[in-house]
């Protein structure tokens, strides 16, 4: 698909995030950013500037001075979007700012659509589609390992995995395509033993990294974890000592907690997105009764479970059965025992069958480290190294990866079954075709729009 590389307008947007602060960064991308800015600048001459330099004057309406600014300059193709851009720092006004940006349109300039900067950059090959993906990413980042993902994406790490083997079944493709050209001569240029032992490589290349997106999707956006037992067991009283703050409600009266409350926590890098529930028992209060089935079907959506009971209510046999009861899925799951403070060491002997417990005193904070650390090794980010494993975050990329992994099979079935090369070439082209839309070497202009109108405007 060709895209229009040279775009003949300026846009410009707020770069920083809204809201009043120090100071606030304008962004102009186009043939026009520098002059369409020293249009309005009294200063130095921006037109006879260097790239990559800092300009501090004035920016008027006329004679009217909008703000005194600093103005840096990035002359194409040295810039975020091989594009003229000026990126102009102004006291963090919103009415210092809109008065900046409404001059800049009557000089013509236009408002900047969501992601269109980094739209740009692709555009005009300042990256891949997978890197630009990455970008809205490293924006969104809000942990260590988040980030350091993010990071590599950005700088490459997966499109060169794709690229390469895109680049191995390029080669086998072009061959049995010369092998149509001389179909009536019978001559094999393409060794099919290869070409198996290359598509079986490929196969086993994608699975490991369709494998590794359930740890990239928890990398993102977090280990959506349920607390939940009994009513006063603890659980509102263990989400804020985790939080450290006074979210949740704690009360002596069961049922205090109607609906869920859901929070973040970052352990050792690790985002955990808790969520405490209603306590699980027959009621008659109907709005606790809504309570407790929003509290199963949180259950059901969540990839860990933190199981807590008082210690001092209970035998290990009923929690066993409960544990039993609530997981049917075999989640990873973490028996806590609260109230420890409360119970005899004969009473805690006898609850050394429940695997993995970890026994605390949510009141106190007692073995509250115990827990974190448990709740790492559940994840199992223990042996992580993210930078040497390339790691999937984008549901885009797994659905391309599938197709690709789809078409493979169908090219062995093909080889296996002896069809005709037109057919396998078919095959491949569909595999060469859904890696290409990863890396944005296929594109098309709604795939392009339903990625970047997710970026923020002044990206």
């Amino acid at each position: 698909m060709l895209h229009n590389l040279h775009s003949t307008d300026t846009i410009v947007a707020v770069a920083t995030a809204p809201g009043v602060g120090a100071i606030a960064v304008i962004r102009l991308s186009g043939p026009e950013a520098i002059s369409i800015t020293d249009s309005v600048f009294r200063g130095k001459d921006l037109l006879q500037q260097a790239s990559h330099t800092l300009h501090f004057g004035t920016i008027r309406d006329g004679e009217k001075v909008l703000d005194e600014v600093l103005v840096s300059l990035f002359v194409a193709p040295h810039s975020y979007t091989k594009e003229n851009v000026v990126e102009i720092s102004c006291h963090g006004s919103d009415f210092i700012v809109q008065q900046i940006i409404q001059l800049l349109l009557k000089k013509g300039a236009r408002l900047a659509n969501a992601g269109e900067f980094t739209k740009r950059a692709f555009l005009n090959g300042q990256f891949d589609l997978a890197q630009a993906e990455a970008v809205a990413d490293l924006i969104a980042s809000d942990s260590a390992l988040s980030h350091e993902v993010a990071m590599k994406q950005m700088r490459g790490g997966f499109s060169q995995e794709i690229k390469r083997l895109r680049g191995e079944l390029v080669h086998f493709a072009s061959m049995i395509e010369l092998e149509l050209d001389f179909a009536e001569e019978d001559v094999e240029f393409a060794d099919r033993e290869q070409l198996r032992a290359l598509i079986n490589n490929i196969q086993r290349i994608i699975r490991d990294l369709l494998k590794s997106f359930e740890l990239g999707n928890v990398i993102k956006n977090g280990v959506p974890t349920v607390i939940v037992g009994k009513p006063n067991a603890g659980k509102s009283t263990l989400l804020n000592k985790l939080l450290n703050e006074e979210k949740a409600i704690v009360s002596d009266v069961p049922g205090t907690t109607r609906d869920f409350i859901e929070d973040e926590i970052n352990i050792e890098g690790i985002t955990f997105r808790f969520i405490d529930t209603a306590g699980l028992r027959e009621t008659t209060d109907k709005v606790e009764a809504i309570g407790v089935e929003r509290t199963m079907q949180k259950l059901s959506q969540s990839s860990l479970i933190i199981y807590l009971f008082d210690i001092t209510e209970v035998t290990a046999a009923e929690v066993q059965a409960e544990l039993d009861r609530l997981n049917p899925k075999k989640l990873p799951l973490i028996a806590v025992a609260n109230k420890i403070d409360q119970a005899t060491p004969e009473k805690l002997q006898r609850f050394e069958s429940i695997a993995g417990l970890v026994p605390i005193s949510a009141a106190e904070g007692a073995n509250l480290e115990e827990l974190k650390q448990a709740l790492i090794e559940k994840v199992n980010f223990g042996k992580l190294n993210t930078r040497n494993q390339t790691i999937v975050t984008n549901l885009r990329h797994v659905d391309s990866l599938h197709k690709t992994y789809a078409a493979l099979d169908d090219v062995l079935n093909g080889l296996a079954l002896g069809i005709s090369n037109d057919l396998v070439a078919a095959d491949i082209r569909r595999a060469l075709y859904a890696l290409g839309e990863i890396t944005g070497e296929i594109t098309t202009d709604d795939l392009l729009d339903n990625i970047f109108t997710k970026f923020c405007i002044g990206k």
